[in-house]
């Protein structure tokens, strides 16, 4: 079964697919360039999904707590191709998969990603501080954190450590030491994992994501005592991550927390991938540095809608808005006017600002 299952997913990803889909009743799909595409007429019969299933859950009792729970999540890998970020399901009373790949091509240059060199070096030069990824499913957070990390790697002589659900990409020790811990195997949380991590004599600290108040207060405290935090949350810009943050907890507990992300931020990139104008995808990104002004506007409730205005105004530190980036990728010819109005935070000020660029030139 492990050489259907393998050639199935070598064709899939050959093919481009970002992540795959694998369920009972429909033939097998991928997501290429954001679109599905099927492959073939062949529908999978429930059998068939299964028998790969319990190829890929090789841990002991993986199988059993499977089916008590109804999901799993873990990582796959076929060597020379790719790795996999697994899960799976049950769906009308049958199993499907859906594997998110992770190419074995090396871990890409800020660069290759098309993210702002200056920016990430200075957040990898940090000694201690927190810096978030943020987005929806499917926008590359997974993949900038690991050449934030590959590049701290390669530069600084320190020790790294990280907690992830599950293990995406590998990282082999360069200057640093590198323990990545993977949730279920282990460690059992997060929140246990990151308390243990302290006592690992860390300097860096990645977090595959702040799902529970637990892990943030764990987090903001690592991250204020001399550790550089990293992790992802689900959030689309930055005034929404600094809302996020200060919701999970109690009202009487959030001035505390204000202060603590005040003085713990170093910055917040939001990203989504988005059409490119020749093909393919392009990143969207907002970036925020934790400047004096943007840790006022957290610190003070009142103000938090002023970060908007900060980053719209700090183009000089490398700071901007969604939007801003947007108007740019225009200018640049990575995206259309179309495609960035239907991608707007503001379609109203994209368009003021497209308006803009088109006076200008």
């Amino acid at each position: 079964m492990t050489s259907v299952l393998n050639s199935v997913l070598t064709a899939i990803v050959k093919e481009g697919a970002s992540d795959i889909h694998l369920r009972s009743g429909s033939a097998p799909a991928g997501r290429v360039n954001g679109v599905m595409v099927r492959y073939g007429d062949t529908r999978l019969s429930p059998e068939h999904v299964e028998g790969f299933a319990r190829e890929m859950m090789i841990r002991p009792g993986m199988w059993d707590e499977f089916q008590q729970t109804r999901e799993a999540d873990f990582a796959y890998g076929i060597a020379g191709l790719a790795r996999f970020r697994v899960n799976a399901y049950y769906q009308r009373g049958t199993m499907g998969l859906i594997m998110r790949v992770i190419e074995e091509k090396g871990i890409p240059s800020f660069e290759q990603l098309g993210l702002p060199r200056e920016t990430f070096e200075y957040f990898g030069a940090q000694e201690r501080g927190l810096v978030l990824v943020t987005g929806p499913t499917g926008s590359g957070k997974t993949t900038t954190l690991a050449s934030l990390i590959d590049h701290i790697n390669a530069t600084q002589p320190v020790n790294i450590v990280t907690l992830e659900d599950p293990i995406e990409v590998l990282h082999k020790d360069k200057q640093a030491m590198i323990s990545q811990r993977e949730l279920g195997i282990d460690t059992m949380s997060f929140s246990n994992g990151l308390r243990a991590a302290m006592r690992q004599d860390p300097d860096v600290i990645l977090i595959g994501e702040m799902r529970d108040k637990e892990t943030v207060e764990a987090a903001l405290s690592a991250a204020q005592t001399g550790h550089l935090v990293l992790s992802t949350l689900h959030t689309q810009d930055a005034i929404r991550t600094v809302n996020r943050i200060i919701d999970f907890f109690a009202p009487h507990e959030r001035d505390q927390i204000r202060q603590g992300l005040s003085e713990s931020i170093v910055g917040i990139v939001s990203q989504r991938l988005l059409p490119n104008a020749s093909g393919g995808r392009v990143l969207g990104m907002e970036v925020l540095l934790g400047t004096p002004t943007i840790k006022e506007c957290i610190k003070d409730e009142n103000r938090t809608e002023e970060i908007k205005q900060a980053l719209m105004e700090g183009g000089a530190r490398g700071m901007h808005t969604f939007d801003q980036h947007l108007a740019k990728l225009v200018e640049y010819g990575q995206m259309t006017d179309e495609d960035a109005m239907a991608s707007a935070t503001s379609a109203h000020e994209l368009k003021i600002m497209l308006m803009r660029h088109q006076f200008a030139s």
